[in-house]
């Protein structure tokens, strides 16, 4: 049976959770591969509203299988609370429907603390985290200090995992001017929280692959957006762990082979959160046209999107590093009633000609949009459920989309809605 990878092509916000959602009811296993609660999922099932931040999308259908993999950074107090708060809609969650690999970096308090204090006290170049933690416990990841999930269940082990944490923390926080960590209230509130989280903790890889070869169908969730990748991201306005679809296979524990199928994101404008270079954003009226109508705020934060046109060069380039196979084209509506579209097909940069968008972080602040031209069409296309619902130009944009990011359209969105979804390639299909 397929398995299909599910991943941002732009900056995040490109509709992942309702595109998620509507595989997830094909999949048996959906499995989170990356990043933590700074990134959010907005679903609409029967007219209710679903905000996640941590975990799969797939939770709140039933008898599914949902996954957060050794990939991800887990906040525990934030779990328990995305928990409760999903059961108080009426969502069923137990071991049998939810779990975590026992080798899940934790984020602690002490992460945010400090992703927070450098944000504020950083005068060079503001990096625009969510200051949640994500970063510093990814540094402390590769850092080889991280409290892992299989940590909680033993107190020796939990203490000598905190105490080699702190020696890296306390020094850090001494030059920000933050007092030491309280390693007695941290090491309290760690086995306070652990059996709330050891209920769910699970040797993922090993599960994955037995679904594998039972022929079960995993659906490979990631977060945020191609562009904000450690690697391929505009650096350093990026996130900390890589989010392009190889992680799928290193974030879960189950081989790159296991990957049938790459779906790509891809917004039908495109609009980025925080600081970093965006050549195609736009501070006119279009620009907040775009914002208003398509609803640009945060899932998470609030924070409210930077808008521009599409921008066919930056999807192009991300979908050859993610090995994309089709794209799922959201939000085509928000396009309704332009007059007039633009699509970025090249960059101009120091008078050269670009079809990609280099590394440099000063080139990239310098590359500016080349524009091409369609014209708008004046009908909705709203809650369409078929090509014979589009007008004509809609289909010529969709088209023109495809053409230059080198890539074909496998599902087109056109409302938050679940079922107002235009299916034209199954990536589950055998």
């Amino acid at each position: 049976m397929a398995n299909v990878v599910v991943v941002g092509a732009q900056w995040g916000d490109e509709g992942k959770g309702k595109i998620v959602d509507w595989l997830s009811e094909r999949a048996d296993v959906i499995a989170r591969f990356q990043g933590g609660h700074n990134a959010g999922h907005t679903l609409v099932i029967d007219g209710t509203v679903f905000k996640l931040s941590l975990l799969p999308s797939g939770i709140v259908r039933g008898g599914k299988l949902s996954v957060i993999g050794n990939g991800v950074v887990l906040d525990p107090w934030h779990l328990v609370k995305e928990i409760a708060g999903l059961r108080g809609q009426g969502v069923t969650i137990t071991p049998e429907t939810l779990m975590i690999a026992e080798n899940t970096p934790l984020i602690l308090p002490i992460h945010g603390e400090l992703d927070r204090a450098r944000e504020s006290q950083n005068s060079v170049a503001k990096i625009g985290t969510t200051g949640r933690g994500i970063g510093p416990a990814y540094e402390d990841k590769v850092g080889r200090r991280s409290v892992r999930v299989a940590d909680l269940a033993d107190a020796a082990t939990l203490e000598v995992r905190v105490d080699r944490a702190l020696v890296h923390h306390n020094a850090l926080r001494a030059g920000l001017g933050l007092d030491p960590v309280d390693r007695d209230k941290l090491l309290a509130d760690l086995r306070e929280i652990a059996p709330a989280v050891l209920e769910y903790a699970a040797p993922v890889w090993k599960i994955l692959n037995e679904k594998r070869k039972a022929g079960k169908r995993i659906l490979f969730e990631g977060a945020q957006g191609s562009l904000l990748d450690i690697d391929f991201g505009t650096y350093p306005f990026v996130t900390s762990s890589n989010v392009i679809a190889g992680q799928a296979a290193t974030g879960t524990g189950i081989g790159p082979g296991a990957i049938d199928f790459v779906l790509g994101i891809v917004k039908a404008y495109t609009t980025r959160v925080g600081e970093g270079p965006f050549p195609a954003e736009l501070k006119d009226a279009d620009g907040e046209r775009l914002g208003t109508r398509g609803h640009e705020f945060g899932t998470v934060t609030g924070r409210k999107r930077r808008c521009g046109w599409f921008d066919a060069v930056l999807v192009r380039q991300t979908c050859a590093t993610s090995g994309v196979n089709g794209i799922a084209l959201t939000k085509l509506d928000v396009l309704d009633g332009f007059e007039t579209l633009k699509i970025c097909v090249g960059y101009e940069l120091d008078g050269e000609r670009l079809d990609y968008l280099p590394i440099a972080a000063d080139q990239q602040a310098r590359c500016k949009p080349i524009y091409e031209e369609m014209p708008g069409w004046s009908e909705s296309t709203e809650g369409a459920r078929s090509w014979a619902d589009l007008p004509a130009e809609a289909i010529k944009y969709v088209r023109r989309v495809e053409e230059l990011i080198d890539c074909p359209v496998a599902l087109l969105s056109t409302s938050p809605e679940r079922e107002d979804t235009i299916l034209v390639t199954d990536p589950f299909a055998d």
